[in-house]
């Protein structure tokens, strides 16, 4: 609403409280609000046409009905992913969205989204890409042992990130490796020393759109040490399990209590978060073995009250809706993020709204490192 070209907002949400504390924190003519059901897309469909954009920030499980409603409406459509295998539903209406005029773009948060947007910039910047290391992690400012986290997300998607399966990129071919599985030590820049593990969903359609075309491809979740080691534990002794046990006369899914304590253990409100991207993109430039390094920390906003996992997951959505109001993104048609979202265009808008975002070009046999004309130094 910031944006002196933006002539409205029509936030939806099932919720009258959410929606009246929502117009009050704003505090701007141009927001309206309306009480509506995310699974109510024929409704949804008629609130869409005529917007420019329609922006899902509900659970995953809207978002392929949400997709169709918006090509109905002949409206582009966004969404914050949050499960690739309906991703992939969405992409196959590409036949649709071109017809209708509209683009559908899927996946647009933090991991995947702005995690996505950055391997594909890294694959840009070289001549031939052999490897893509992606990490990130949203973390603790002050961590308190012995789990040194803090929830600033749906429980129930950490426990999926953990424990299913993750996608990467071996010997050019797309495989499934464990969640959490092949832990590494990484050092982070502020943070030192962390650890980082495979995690569910962080790929997305990354697997699927340069499997043959690149040797290694990754996404883990960034911890502090001890964290990853103890919810394996966890998991091997069936904490995550999906079938219910009997337990005193009653039963109950396992996963379902560890949900449960994982919100009482990790939500704690009054505490601060930050959210870390260290990844890698290496391969061949001008002959030469090389590598482009991307570093971003991000803080919790004391000003909005905003966690840095809210900034990192909302202001990449919002970027990317108003690129396609602007028609900046103006191809119809479905696209996964890192074909349809213009790198350095992005990357100029999070830096007007405070994010630190860095990379450098290096050539690791001895020629000295050479900064990105355009990358903003990290403060």
């Amino acid at each position: 609403m910031r944006n002196p070209d933006t002539e409205s907002v029509l936030l939806a949400d099932s919720s009258a409280e959410n929606l009246a504390s929502a117009k009050s924190w704003l505090k701007t003519a141009k927001v309206e609000t309306v009480r509506v059901d995310a699974g109510d897309t024929k409704r949804i469909a008629e609130l869409a046409r005529g917007k420019d954009v329609l922006i899902s920030c509900v659970p995953y499980f809207f978002n392929l009905e949400l997709a169709k409603a918006a090509i109905h409406a002949k409206t582009n459509f966004i969404d914050l992913g949050g499960n690739t295998d309906i991703v992939l539903k969405e992409l196959a209406l590409t036949s649709q969205a071109e017809k209708a005029g509209v683009t559908l773009l899927p996946d647009v948060g933090l991991g995947p989204g702005m995690l996505s947007t950055i391997a594909a910039h890294g694959i840009s910047q070289l001549d031939k890409t052999d490897e893509v290391h992606l990490r990130d992690g949203g973390l603790p400012q002050k961590p308190r042992p012995p789990m040194n986290y803090l929830l600033t997300f749906s429980e129930h998607g950490l426990i999926n990130e953990y424990v299913e399966d993750a996608y990467a990129i071996r010997d050019y071919k797309r495989v499934k490796v464990p969640g959490l599985s092949e832990v590494e030590e990484i050092d982070v820049p502020t943070l030192g020393r962390c650890e980082a593990a495979h995690a569910s969903g962080g790929l997305s359609t990354l697997a699927h759109t340069y499997e043959g075309k690149i040797r290694t491809m990754d996404n883990k979740l960034i911890r502090y040490p001890g964290h990853i080691g103890i919810i394996n534990a966890m998991n091997a002794m069936g904490f995550f399990g999906t079938e219910k046990i009997a337990l005193s006369g009653g039963s109950l899914k396992p996963r379902d209590l560890s949900a449960k304590l994982f919100r009482q253990h990790f939500e704690r409100p009054a505490d601060k978060d930050l959210v870390i991207i260290h990844s890698t993109v290496r391969g061949v430039k001008d002959g030469r073995k090389a590598e482009v390094v991307y570093d971003m920390l991000d803080y919790y906003d004391d000003k909005k009250k905003m966690t840095a996992m809210m900034r990192t997951t909302g202001f990449p959505a919002a970027i990317v809706a108003q690129m396609l109001a602007s028609k900046v993104i103006n191809k119809p048609g479905a696209f996964p993020v890192e074909l349809g979202i213009p790198p350095e265009p992005f990357f100029a808008e999070m830096h007007k709204r405070g994010f630190n975002l860095s990379w450098k070009l290096s050539f690791p046999e001895g020629a000295a490192a050479k900064p990105h004309p355009h990358a903003k130094a990290a403060a």
